[in-house]
């Protein structure tokens, strides 16, 4: 079975937002015997999980070890987490972490280790804190797991 694991910035541009879907589908089409894995948060998380499932690959949801679901955002963020959680064909949950970065991060590293390959839906920059997207690109680049950076380019994320 091929895994693929998913890392993204939680709020992806209107202007971004069609290429990141078409680059999600492309590397879904075809993937028989494939497993989903992601953390469900808003954004590039549940918009890759939610392709996964509309192509039928099963997705993992790995749970970072925090009062999570209370930090993920609005209602509609929390019901489609809800959804997802629900339709997912297993969990991980992570074990309790200091901050809620380290949290983040350690999902992160989770679903790279656990990964044949990784989508990052990543505008390029730094992280905005420690478990952001860069961190976790940096570490599966660093653990050899191929890293397919979606995103287009002049879209500047605010």
């Amino acid at each position: 079975m091929t895994r693929i694991g998913v890392t993204g910035h939680r709020g992806i541009p209107a202007a971004a937002l069609p290429s990141v879907r078409a680059g999600i589908r492309a590397e879904l089409r075809g993937c028989a015997g494939t497993e989903a894995l992601s953390s469900l948060a808003a954004g590039a998380d549940q918009l890759f999980a939610e392709l996964a499932l509309d192509h039928g690959i099963p997705v993992t949801a790995v749970i970072p070890g925090m009062d999570y679901e209370a930090h993920l955002g609005g209602d509609e963020v929390r019901a489609a987490y809800q959804r997802l959680l629900k339709a997912s064909s297993s969990r991980v949950k992570l074990p309790p972490e200091a901050t809620h970065e380290e949290a983040y991060y350690a999902a992160g590293r989770w679903i790279v280790d656990h990964a044949d390959r990784l989508v990052a839906v990543w505008d390029g920059r730094p992280a905005r804190g420690l478990g952001g997207t860069a961190d976790v690109v940096r570490y599966a680049r660093r653990n050899g797991v191929p890293v397919r950076v979606l995103w287009r380019p002049g879209v500047v994320r605010h």
